[in-house]
């Protein structure tokens, strides 16, 4: 029986670590963990929720999936902000339900293509879950916004049914946890996975 690899896209604050931590099932998913070179915010350690890393790090390390969120605003003596999963967080839980939270779907064609690559696609089912913003989303990513240039970058952050189409990736799943809406059919998979674990 294939494992699941769920990707939850959609924009911050579209519910996606809402619907992770308070609608899954304990234990049913590994949530897989990103390095990255943004300051820890308070509450935040190492490997929880991300393994925080220097931008030499990005040079050597082999990652599955590679981000680089405020390229469009960097300059010269600036911070990049980057973001990958580490190929060895993949492959510690290989055997195991995954679900990697990314904004832009772009990303998790990184992550599919990876496996891809790895000969580890036989053992994965692939779903992508689209997670709707509500109105307000800006003012909760103001809310976490903590570095410079930090809401330029979660404007010109994308998710759109035209991102997928450019990712080459169909939407399975469409819910707004926000607004309590979930998708019967992500409820019923979920519930079958259940089953067998």
């Amino acid at each position: 029986m294939k494992n699941t690899l769920l990707f939850c896209t959609g924009l911050s604050g579209s519910g996606k670590s809402y619907f992770v931590k308070n609608t899954l099932p304990e234990n049913l998913f590994y949530n897989l963990r990103s390095a990255t070179t943004r300051p820890m915010r308070d509450g935040e350690s190492d490997g929880n929720p991300y393994f925080f890393r220097d931008e030499e790090y990005f040079d050597s390390a082999s990652l599955a999936t590679r981000l680089w969120v405020n390229e469009a605003f960097w300059q010269p003596g600036t911070p990049k902000w980057l973001y990958g999963v580490p190929e060895d967080e993949v492959r510690a839980h290989l055997g195991q339900n995954l679900i990697y939270d990314v904004i832009q779907p772009k990303y998790a064609r990184q992550m599919i293509d990876w496996f891809n690559k790895n000969n580890l696609s036989c053992h994965y089912n692939y779903r992508v879950a689209y997670f709707l913003a509500p109105e307000n989303n800006l003012e909760t990513a103001r809310k976490r916004a903590n570095m410079p240039n930090d809401m330029d970058v979660r404007r010109t952050n994308t998710c759109d049914p035209i991102d997928f189409l450019n990712a080459g990736l169909d939407i399975d799943y469409i819910l707004k946890p926000i607004d309590n809406i979930l998708n019967r059919r992500l409820m019923a998979h979920i519930a079958r996975l259940q089953k067998q674990h």
